[in-house]
């Protein structure tokens, strides 16, 4: 029998989808006026430091970047006390995470996470050929480390926990992550993505990854959700400089690109622009999660840069999506994530989100006499 092309783990996996981009609204709803709160992005865009840096930069697109990005490893290692050994960098935190698959899973390995979490994610770990063991969250919407302890066995090579979580917005407590670490073994990697990060560092129990030192331990982190670069795509780990090391040897030459290696100095270098970019996200998450309140939709306590919401149905949270978008309001439906009943708002100025408030409004007399409020 001849061999398949494609091997069925690949053939099977499903496409990642991003938020519903701006110009294709615009397009498809003849709109001028759109805001888009699906993505997690930083609605104050990139730092004016790292502006500067990436239009300087413009001159040398004819010139390969720095192949070890010293520059920006330095930066790093400088603002977070680590050698150049332990930084390793890549396209956003999911190229990193390809690394981790190419280098460290095969077919018959098993990768343990949690459902309803990061699905990018998902797709790298299947695309290695490896099994994908899942276990519910709890019922605060939290990583269950008691049931991920518990499946913890010989052919464990990966863990994976986004703290902050991606779509809930919660978090896992230095008490509950050093009860995990307790049960892992030596010869499995785990993976912290800390994607949202500067979000969260300030919660008192919120287990800073920095402050632990576990050679078997990768902390994840990006410049494209606080520090506003998700067009340049770059993204950081820290780990054991073995493990680093490692990984080196499958990262592709060349990345992250030259534009995005000067931004990402700039931004690094822009305390006062990640300050206020903190601050903004305080004031519009107090805000809509007391509207939300108000409006009986049980928003999910977040340390991110987004809340997630229950809408009671797939047909209400469609409804809610489509609805939206026809005045121009992009949020994001969360089906792909296994929560059909939920929906994820990401927080915006403050002009994005009194839009988003005025389109609610708008929508919800005929939303509520279809679906009511979610039980």
């Amino acid at each position: 029998m001849q061999k398949k092309l494609v091997p069925d783990y690949i053939r099977n996996l499903q496409v990642y989808q991003a938020g519903k981009p701006i110009d294709e609204v615009a397009r498809e709803k003849g709109l001028t006026k759109i805001s888009k709160l699906a993505s997690n992005e930083n609605p104050l865009g990139p730092s004016p430091f790292a502006i500067k840096e990436m239009t300087q930069g413009l001159w040398e697109l004819h010139r390969y970047p720095d192949m070890h990005a010293h520059k920006l490893k330095s930066t790093l290692a400088s603002l977070y006390k680590l050698k150049l050994e332990n930084i390793i960098l890549g396209n956003g935190s999911e190229g990193i995470m390809g690394y981790i698959a190419r280098a460290f899973l095969g077919p018959g390995d098993e990768v343990l996470t949690s459902e309803k979490t990061f699905i990018g994610f998902y797709i790298l770990a299947r695309s290695s050929g490896a099994k994908l063991v899942r276990v519910p969250l709890t019922s605060e919407y939290k990583y269950d480390v008691e049931a991920i302890a518990k499946s913890i066995h010989e052919n464990t090579k990966v863990i994976y926990i986004a703290n902050p979580n991606n779509p809930t917005g919660t978090y896992i407590t230095k008490k509950e992550f050093d009860h995990l670490m307790s049960f892992v073994p030596d010869h499995v990697l785990v993976i912290l993505d800390e994607a949202y990060f500067e979000f969260s560092q300030n919660e008192d129990d919120y287990p800073d990854s920095m402050d632990y030192r576990y050679d078997n331990v990768i902390t994840l982190r990006t410049f494209s959700k606080a520090y506003g670069l998700s067009g340049v795509r770059v993204g950081y780990g820290f780990a054991h400089e073995d493990l680093i090391a490692n990984l080196s040897k499958v990262k592709l030459p060349f990345e992250p690109n030259l534009i995005g290696q000067l931004g990402a100095v700039g931004a690094v270098n822009d305390s006062p622009h990640l300050a206020r970019t903190i601050m903004n996200n305080t004031a519009r998450y107090n805000k809509l999660k007391s509207y939300l309140t108000k409006k009986n939709f049980k928003p999910i306590k977040s340390v991110t840069n987004f809340i997630c919401f229950k809408t009671g149905s797939a047909e209400a949270s469609d409804y809610m999506f489509n609805e939206l978008l026809n005045h121009g309001v992009i949020i994001r439906p969360l089906k792909s994530n296994e929560m059909p009943d939920y929906v994820r708002v990401s927080l915006g100025t403050n002009e994005e989100m009194d839009h988003y408030y005025e389109a609610m409004e708008k929508i919800l007399p005929e939303y509520d006499k279809k679906f009511g409020r979610p039980s």
